[in-house]
């Protein structure tokens, strides 16, 4: 059978993936197993789902559903049919006023938190992962995180929800007679369901377990309490399906009640003597209102002690103690000056090991967060090679976690987990471990079974815990369900799953298997791959701020497939399956690569994707190529003239042939002339990039970028000095983009020898207009010559919006023009953290200002977009969608190249924010407003 054609007839083609790089990239999440898929599918409605339903039971295929695959449980992967909702259910409604929120199961939870912020309230739940994970990941994990607890978390803040079930049938719980539909369509499923109900509220012993094991956090199995929380069988449905790991059905769409988001908090690092006295000091935290606590065990604690920024005190603690996070969370002003009393009576009642620091500031609370989070990147960071990184999550009755710990501990010491680490919410009796191991020997996979059903019996027999508190149990617990909870609740989970799906073909093998060896089945070995990407954990938090995420790989599919050549490569280098990946990979994982560097920010280990793409690049250049090109950035002024005189031909080209023509859509040429400028009078340098050099303004008739921050500096009583010699040099980046090394070091050697010197050995600040240029200057120290490094030290490099911001603006005040303005803040601009300073300076000439909430990288990479321009418009679709969705009188970025491809996927006038600056301090104030009525239009 042709699977991918029958399923073309089916969905639209291109939404049918069956290349081998397309199953392969999809074949593992964030969990430690692989199943490579038959074919991978993106429906984009509930019909379609539906129309999947139906072909996995007449083909007997079976269907799993994936979100953003962050799973830690092995949830979302399979050897069938994979269904991503990544890319199409993307909808968020924030409703009646703020106190709900309707979402698909495609959007990440953090942008989910980004709506409602405005309202002051979020979803409850909040998992470590929300940056990264989706709500159908939430929905269907019944996630929570480190204040959510069992009280608000999705089960419990669910308001609606709209469902396909395996035999088509699709419901929305909120429709009136949706009740009354499912008793008509599917009379079966409602008696089944209302039998079930019965059997278990006829068996005390099993009542009082159910109601035993939701008083703590639990994600281990079916979500048998919705039996006792509910009677009528849609309720007791829709609340199975959360927590239910895409094992019953599709969640389409789902209304949440919101909680409040505290503005106001108060934070501090507690440290005790050992785990039993941290343990014993959290009831009085947790009733004085702390609403996180977060425990780290001295293992965790020596995990992050050097690294940057963690407290020097850390490294002094003794052996054996451990550490407690505590945040209070407040509404009201008065409310946190109650919390801050509660806080310092009790302080001196505990066992502490040094006074502690408490503290409301932003940046220090961040600082101390930092290192809670550092915790898992510490541990993937130092891994040896080739291993994986495992973390999972048990619960504790609170009165025995102090003894969990303990023999948690030896539990690790036993087995040889020497490198394992437990912190977690302690306030909840919840606890995460990590650990490395590998799988590439049968004496390896067999440490692990025997540590697992250890850990199985020492949680759920000796302690009445749940082996999973948040995680979802998934492939790796499925063998231990009826352990912890019993033969008579084991049996009415196989019974609802039997009832709702015959068939077994939604993603068996998830919460219930047959198999007691499901655990150490299909594991996936990490082979060992270039040194840039070697570490990575595969656990996909970088996967939505990459621009290629939706038409080629993104940066966790390129090292998995990178992984599979490897493993190939070292079988049998001449294989077929060897050059369709190798053939593919060009187009799909280099060409197609922003290499931005954003996937950096976000990875737990901070690995820069773009890395990999630049070294494959440099290997696939020929040496006549390098050659050439480093001859180019030593004579970059002839270069420039050339390049000037070579958009002015193909302008001439394109006006005479049209569409027709062969080259892209060019920007105009710049005029050869910079602004004359007195040296003598200067307050910074001014080192116009090399495409302010070259491109041209966007518009005919307006003032080139370089005119602008002179005479804008100008009204400021600030002179810019633009060095005459100042054409001919540049920053590298377009060469080290493309892997040309050697020309990126000439260049850049080049720039920071001519920088140095025009700014008197450091003495005036250097203004650069393009904040991508910005950036590559001030991280070069590692590519430079010895004796340029020293000069990079010396020199104080500004971004065009650090100048504006800290120079110009208190020098010219705010006149704020009509209007709300759109920013678009550059890859470059977040590296550098001037989000922030961007937004502040566009709020002080503008009436408003906002940022789309789907802002990321516009994917034009330099000159790439003119190349590819698919990537831009499939890094913008979103955002291209939320700006046209506003009314803005001007739109803004930082880089003239991006501002090119914004321009082009937007369809709206994209240009740098000095334009903006110009604009509100030109003249009287109807003149200024008048330029925005002529940027609106």
């Amino acid at each position: 059978m042709d699977l991918a054609r029958e399923l073309a007839q089916l969905l639209a083609p291109d939404r049918v993936l069956a290349r081998r790089i397309d199953r392969i990239a999809h074949a593992n999440d964030a969990s430690v197993y692989r199943l490579v898929p038959r074919v991978v599918v993106q429906p984009v409605s509930v019909e379609e789902v539906r129309a999947l339903f139906r072909f996995s039971r007449s083909h007997r295929i079976p269907l799993t559903f994936r979100a953003a695959g962050t799973s830690l449980s092995g949830q979302a992967v399979t050897n069938g049919i994979l269904v991503v909702v990544s890319r199409h259910w993307r909808e968020v409604r924030v409703e009646d006023g703020g106190k709900r929120v309707r979402v698909q199961p495609g959007v990440i939870g953090s942008v989910v938190n980004q709506h409602l912020r405005r309202h002051g309230t979020k979803i409850g739940p909040d998992p470590a992962s929300i940056n990264a994970c989706m709500m159908g990941g939430i929905l269907a994990n019944n996630s929570s995180g480190m204040c959510c607890g069992v009280e608000q978390n999705a089960y419990r803040t669910l308001v609606s929800m709209s469902f396909v079930l395996p035999d088509g049938l699709a419901l929305d719980t909120s429709e009136p007679g949706a009740a009354g539909k499912l008793a008509r369509e599917a009379p079966g499923l409602t008696a089944g369901l209302s039998e079930l109900r019965s059997r278990i509220e006829a068996n005390e012993a099993l009542r009082n377990l159910i109601s035993a094991k939701y008083r703590l956090k639990n994600t281990m199995g079916y979500s048998l309490n919705a039996f006792l929380d509910f009677s009528e069988p849609l309720e007791i449905l829709s609340h199975l399906m959360i927590g239910s790991e895409g094992t019953l059905g599709f969640i389409a769409e789902a209304v949440l009640h919101t909680v409040p988001d505290y503005p106001l908090k108060y934070t501090g690092l507690l440290f005790f003597p050992d785990v039993p006295q941290a343990c014993a000091a959290i009831a009085a935290l947790r009733d004085s209102g702390a609403r996180a606590l977060e425990l780290m065990d001295r293992a965790s604690l020596r995990s992050i002690e050097d690294k940057p920024g963690v407290p020097r005190r850390i490294r002094e603690l003794p052996a054996e103690a451990a550490a407690i996070l505590v945040e209070y969370q407040c509404r009201t002003d008065g409310e946190l000056a109650r919390a801050q009393e509660n806080c310092r009576k009790l302080l001196p009642t505990l066992p502490l090991v040094e006074s502690p620091t408490f503290t409301d500031d932003p940046d220090r609370q961040a600082a101390l967060w930092r290192v809670r989070k550092g915790l898992i990147p510490s541990v993937g960071a130092t891994r040896q090679r080739g291993t994986s990184c495992i973390m999972e999550d048990v619960v504790f009755p609170p009165g025995r976690l102090a003894t969990g710990v303990a023999e948690l501990q030896e539990l690790f010491a036993r087995f040889g987990y020497d490198d394992a680490i437990i912190f977690g919410h302690a306030k909840d009796g919840n606890l995460h471990f990590v650990l490395t191991q590998t799988f590439q020997d049968p004496a390896e996979v067999a440490r692990y079974d025997g540590f697992m059903r250890a850990l199985a019996s020492l949680v759920a027999v000796r302690h009445g815990g749940a082996l999973k508190a948040e995680h979802g149990t998934g492939r790796n617990m499925a063998p231990f369900v009826a352990l912890e909870w019993g033969e008579d609740a084991h049996e009415i989970m196989r019974d609802l799953k039997r009832l709702i799906d015959p068939d077994g073909l939604l993603n068996p093998g998830v919460i219930l298997n047959d198999n007691p060896q499901a655990h150490i089945t299909d594991l996936k070995s990490l082979q060992i791959i270039e040194p840039e990407v070697d570490q990575c954990i595969e656990c996909g938090f970088c996967e939505h701020l990459c621009p290629s995420r939706d038409l080629t790989l993104t940066p966790r599919q390129r090292i998995i497939v990178r992984r599979e050549m490897a493993r190939l490569r070292e079988h049998d280098p001449r294989s077929p399956e060897l050059a369709e990946l190798e053939a593919d990979f060009t187009y799909d994982g280099i060409e197609t690569c922003a290499a931005d560097g954003l996937c950096a920010t976000a990875c737990p280990v901070g690995i820069d994707t773009g890395a990999l793409v630049k070294r494959l690049r440099r290997q696939s250049q020929s040496a006549l190529r390098h050659e050439i090109a480093r001859l180019v950035a030593d004579r970059f002024a002839f270069v420039e003239g050339a390049a000037r005189g070579s958009l002015r031909a193909a302008g001439l080209l394109r006006a005479v042939l049209g569409r027709f023509s062969p080259l892209p859509d060019l920007p105009p040429a710049a005029s050869a002339r910079l602004p004359r400028t007195p040296r003598s009078s200067a307050t910074a340098v001014y080192f116009p990039s090399c495409v302010s050099r070259m491109l041209g303004p966007q518009n005919s008739g307006e003032a080139p970028l370089t005119t602008l921050l002179t005479e804008v500096s100008g009204r400021a009583d600030l002179s810019l000095w633009i060095p005459e010699d100042a054409p001919g040099h540049c920053c590298g980046l377009p060469f080290s983009s493309k892997g040309l090394d050697q020309a990126y070091t000439v260049a850049i050697n080049r720039t920071v020898e001519a920088l140095d010197a025009w700014s008197e050995q450091g003495k005036l600040p250097i203004v650069l207009d393009s904040s991508p240029c910005a950036y590559t200057l001030k991280q070069s120290g590692p590519d430079l010559a010895p004796r340029n490094r020293g000069r990079l030290e010396r020199l104080r490099i500004l971004d065009s919006i650090e100048f504006a911001h800290d120079e110009v603006l208190p020098r010219l005040p705010p006149r704020r023009l009509r209007g709300k303005v759109v920013l678009h803040p550059v890859c470059s601009v977040h590296k550098m953290n001037l989000t922030g300073k961007l937004l502040r300076l566009a709020e002080a000439y503008a009436g408003t200002a906002e940022v789309p909430v789907s802002a990321g990288c516009c994917g034009f990479a330099g000159d790439r977009g003119f190349w590819h321009p698919e990537l831009t418009f499939a890094a913008l679709r979103v955002e291209a969608a939320e700006v046209a969705a506003g009314t803005y009188a001007g739109y803004f970025s930082s880089s003239r190249t991006c501002e090119i491809g914004l321009a082009r996927a937007t369809g709206r006038p994209y240009r740098h924010i000095w334009h903006l600056l110009d604009e509100a301090t030109r003249g009287d104030r109807d003149s200024a407003d008048a330029a925005v009525g002529q940027a609106r239009s």
